[in-house]
């Protein structure tokens, strides 16, 4: 495989748009971050070309996060292109990424390795249901301290991280949410009772994540109201596809009542700290 540069670019982005369900992350932070460096999510990209056309690319953020879009499976390859590099993780389509990391070499008992559900939707099939009495508002306009509790809460039930400062990490990751106003908070009345959002977005697809519900606003149905409003937002500007992984039993059905449908597994790999890549 070879390093690519900034000439590559509009190749590897065409070539991750035809693989987008299990690209956004790699393809969002292309274009939000580029390949010159300079923020932990800015990209370094390795292709594998055969007869002039793209067959495979892997993604590593600075922060030593690995995205493989590797059809071909050229893990040898990959061995070689990332020996010596520190790797915090590895996320993408559950078989690659289960390959990629024995291929690597890396410590079998990571602190997170979450295979779940992976699902898609043309939003032109999207099911609303009723969602009278609800409405979402920014997170912006809403308790901060309420949404940080709420998205420390998600972490601790949903990404258990051993060592993480939840509290810290959680502050964060509102205040991104603010800045790139990703998420938005479901309001019931004037009362609010959960909160949705996309953890990857583009103009012509976003990725649901972070939805949570407290549990005394559970079994209502409220999840999945949330995010039917909130794709039935950006399908009003111009979005086609919607794209998730579901964290539970609970979540795939609410997620199917608005008509996504499972296209495979999606796998979250992370590990406590980052791991060399040995030769």
């Amino acid at each position: 495989m070879m390093l690519a540069t900034e000439a590559d670019r509009p190749a590897i982005e065409a070539f991750l748009t035809k693989h987008i369900a299990a690209s956004m992350f790699p393809l969002s932070n292309l274009r939000r971050y580029g390949m010159a460096g300079g923020h932990p999510r800015a990209m370094r990209c390795w292709c594998r070309w055969q007869d002039g056309a793209l067959t495979d690319v892997l993604s590593i953020t600075e922060e030593g996060v690995v995205f493989p879009q590797c059809p071909t499976e050229p893990w040898g390859d990959i061995k070689v292109v990332l020996t010596g590099t520190h790797v915090k993780g590895i996320l993408g389509e559950g078989r690659q990424v289960s390959a990629l990391h024995a291929a690597l070499g890396l410590p079998p008992d990571p602190a997170l390795n979450a295979e779940e559900p992976h699902y898609e939707l043309p939003l032109r099939d999207l099911i609303m249901p009723d969602v009278s009495g609800l409405s979402l508002r920014r997170f912006s306009d809403a308790p901060y301290d309420l949404v940080v509790g709420w998205r420390r809460a998600y972490l601790e039930e949903v990404l258990p991280m051993p060592g993480e400062d939840t509290q810290e990490t959680a502050t964060k990751n509102i205040d991104s949410y603010i800045d790139l106003d990703s998420h938005r908070v479901l309001y019931e009345n004037d009362e609010p009772v959960g909160m949705t959002g996309f953890n990857a977005t583009l103009p012509e697809a976003v990725q649901i994540g972070g939805v949570y519900t407290p549990p005394e606003h559970r079994s209502r149905g409220l999840a999945r109201r949330a995010v039917a409003l909130h794709l039935e937002e950006v399908r009003s500007l111009g979005v086609k596809h919607a794209i998730l992984f579901a964290a539970s039993v609970q979540a795939s059905k609410a997620y199917e009542a608005i008509g996504f449908r499972r296209i495979g597994t999606f796998t979250i790999l992370m590990f406590e700290e980052p791991q060399l890549v040995h030769g």
